[in-house]
């Protein structure tokens, strides 16, 4: 365990606080800092009772409504016996005082993740495969029966594109470092073109990508989908713009996109094919104005990375240089968002 691990969580507090409030837990705790995970610093707690994952709010000062781990807890906990995939969730712990900040704990999933959609790492022809269990997780989060799993009141009513815009408008001001023009101009075209409610209202992700999901060992089948701090009751079309967003960002490390990617040559689908797999799944005939739904996830985005530069800068990232590379991506995410914007 390194030394900037140690600094992040109290290894002795959590040992304790576990022993007496998880049962069957049984020290002494390995810990392991996993390199993921830019808004809430994860670990992975080996000990003889089992391996288990920790989940905490940074420290620091934060802004309102952000690393809201508590929504991650109760949301997993409300999806364990329903057909979405996700992690066993033990315990949340809302006192501070523990390790300095919220956290809770849930079962470690042994599986395969995948960083880059490229999927270089499968044969061709294995990868389809992967992006059509992609399409059908979704749609399977998107048909959960919200009243019925407790989730009804977990995002407020009205129009979602409305309160989101509003949200990400504010909190991309609370962590400005500096102008960015295409962001300004992005946000007031998104403020003036919201559509008109369609009456969907369904659980939504907030994240949905390649690298938020664990995947069976050997199958092209989904073990947990993660990552559900900006969950919510929404639109479900602003998930499904989020992977065809992520998919026209650049490829490698940073942008981890397929943007010149030949993808029929590759085995992949292309964005037209799995919007068209997700419609016919909910048995839906086209989603017309698609660019204003993909214009809105490459704003959030932007608010979301300006939100880790700030991070970076105020000395409360869980990886800082990273987060300072994520945050240089700001310009590029409102420029993209403003060319979807241009096809409406």
């Amino acid at each position: 365990m390194s030394a900037n691990t140690a600094a992040q969580l109290d290894l002795d507090a959590v040992e304790t606080y576990l022993t007496e409030n998880l049962p069957g837990f049984r020290g002494p705790i390995e810990l392991h800092k996993f390199s993921v995970g830019q808004s809430n610093p994860t670990f992975r707690l080996t000990t003889p009772s089992g391996t288990y994952v920790l989940r905490r709010k940074p420290p620091g000062v934060l802004l309102k409504s952000a690393h809201a781990v508590d929504r991650e807890f109760r949301v997993q906990k409300a999806l364990y016996e329903t057909d979405v995939p996700v992690a066993k969730v033990h315990l949340l712990c809302e006192d501070d005082d523990v390790i300095g900040s919220s956290f809770y704990v849930m079962d470690c999933i042994e599986g395969r993740q995948f960083d880059d959609p490229r999927l270089e790492e499968l044969p061709k022809e294995d990868r389809r495969e992967i992006q059509d269990e992609m399409c059908r997780v979704l749609t399977t989060i998107h048909e959960v029966d919200i009243d019925a799993v407790g989730l009804s009141d977990y995002g407020p009513p009205g129009n979602y594109y409305e309160r989101q815009i509003k949200r990400w408008a504010q909190q991309y001001e609370a962590s400005k470092t500096e102008h960015i023009s295409e962001m300004e101009e992005l946000s007031a075209w998104l403020q003036a073109h919201i559509p008109e409610d369609d009456g969907q209202r369904t659980l939504v992700h907030g994240d949905y990508r390649i690298d938020n999901m664990l995947f069976h060992p050997d199958e092209p089948r989904i073990l947990a989908v993660l990552d559900w701090e900006l969950s919510t009751i929404g639109h479900p079309y602003a998930d499904l713009a989020a992977v065809i967003m992520q998919w026209q960002m650049p490829t490698g490390n940073e942008g981890r996109g397929l943007a010149g990617v030949d993808r029929a040559a590759e085995g992949l689908m292309s964005d037209e094919e799995f919007i068209a797999a997700y419609c016919a799944r909910r048995g839906i005939d086209g989603i017309p104005g698609f660019g204003f739904y993909l214009a809105f996830t490459f704003f959030r985005m932007g608010g979301i990375l300006q939100g880790v530069l700030k991070r970076a800068i105020d000395g409360n990232a869980s990886n800082p240089d990273r987060a300072r590379k994520l945050g240089g991506f700001v310009p590029r995410f409102a420029k993209a968002g403003l060319d979807a914007a241009r096809t409406v």
